[in-house]
């Protein structure tokens, strides 16, 4: 016989609204972060007791708009094949992606719980990586991150125009390219990069 059964429909009918919900939330907690879930409710075409029924809180919500954005981290993490790809270029890699997810998860990239263990040990990593490449000097990858990732935040807030970012037509591109030197020359390496290859 064919056709999906009953329950199958119900499941993938819940996930299309869970889905629905969380790119609501992402939408409308970016222009304001203390909007209700009525509201949320409302942006997604869903009755509120539908969102109730998915999310019994504010907070389960926001845990949820995390998870999804660890799930991407970590995924960004593989992509970028910090584990086996020339250190310098998996840097970079990353750093795409994640200002990539900085434009459309304006919101959640704000939830200090999408940072999860896995998407920890994934940054230290990669600067293991580059230590031992020779690409910078600092030895606490831990420290690493924290100055890459404090240093996103500074690149991410920097108004389009800025001098700081290089004149390009594409800026995502002179952003990356100010984080990846930056974060370079701050741990010790030199910013152009020069003294390792992105394909060594």
């Amino acid at each position: 016989m064919g056709g999906d059964s009953p329950s199958r429909r119900v499941r993938a009918d819940a996930e299309r609204s869970t889905a629905r919900i969380l790119e609501a939330a992402e939408a409308v907690l970016a222009v304001d972060a203390n909007a209700s879930l009525e509201r949320i409710a409302d942006a997604a075409g869903l009755a509120r007791a539908t969102v109730h029924r998915r999310f019994s809180s504010r907070i389960a919500l926001l845990d949820a708009l995390a998870e999804q954005l660890s799930e991407r981290y970590v995924a960004g993490l593989s992509q970028a094949k910090v584990k086996t790809a020339p250190p310098l270029f998996a840097l970079r890699r990353l750093t795409e992606m994640v200002f990539d997810l900085k434009v459309s998860h304006r919101f959640a990239v704000q939830l200090t719980a999408a940072l999860t263990p896995a998407v920890l040990d994934g940054l230290d990593l990669l600067f293991v990586r580059l230590r031992d490449a020779g690409a910078i000097t600092a030895v606490d990858p831990s420290w690493c991150r924290r100055v890459y990732l404090a240093l996103l935040h500074e690149v991410n807030d920097l108004p389009a125009g800025s001098p700081a970012l290089a004149a390009t037509a594409d800026e995502i591109e002179a952003r990356v390219d100010l984080l990846v030197r930056t974060t370079l020359g701050a741990l010790g390496g030199t910013p152009d990069g020069s003294a390792l290859s992105l394909t060594d």
